[in-house]
């Protein structure tokens, strides 16, 4: 989601849904190519204060046994990093430095797939962060990542 500087030719504008299904959700259209490819992936601030990311699968996040690819729940795994993480890293850019994550489950299409998760600590330069994707009471992935911080942000 936010790896780069502007020279990049894509920029990042946080866009809110104000009707159907997604209504009150928010994303980042051209914010990242090969996300906006793989979603949308949206976002809120849950109940509970925190940010939850959700996508609705469809047939072209599945793999050939008709559940969700592997490469598909990371990018979304990735994208959910850095909403989780979207306050510690509000003043700098940053990069996926390591990602680890364990399939526990399995999504299919039309399910709604959900990610939630905390900052376990952030640093002056790195930010850890842990969460979990899950399907309805189905959790499909734990993950846990550091985030580095690139430079200031100047947009």
């Amino acid at each position: 989601m936010d790896g780069g500087d502007e020279e990049q030719g894509y920029v990042s504008h946080l866009k809110t849904v104000a009707e159907g299904e997604w209504a009150g959700w928010s994303y980042y259209p051209g914010g990242d190519p090969y996300e906006d490819l793989s979603g949308p992936f949206y976002f809120r601030i849950g109940e509970d204060g925190r940010p939850v990311c959700a996508f609705k699968a469809e047939k072209r996040h599945m793999n050939g046994g008709d559940f969700m690819h592997g490469g598909c729940i990371m990018t979304f795994a990735d994208f959910a990093l850095f909403v989780i993480a979207r306050d510690a890293l509000k003043d700098s850019h940053a990069v996926t430095a390591s990602f680890s994550g364990d399939f526990v489950g399995s999504a299919y299409m039309g399910q709604v797939v959900e990610a939630r998760g905390e900052v376990v600590k952030a640093g002056r330069s790195m930010v850890f962060v842990r969460g979990l994707i899950t399907t309805g009471d189905s959790v499909v992935m734990s993950f846990q990542a550091v985030l580095k911080k690139t430079g200031p942000r100047t947009t």
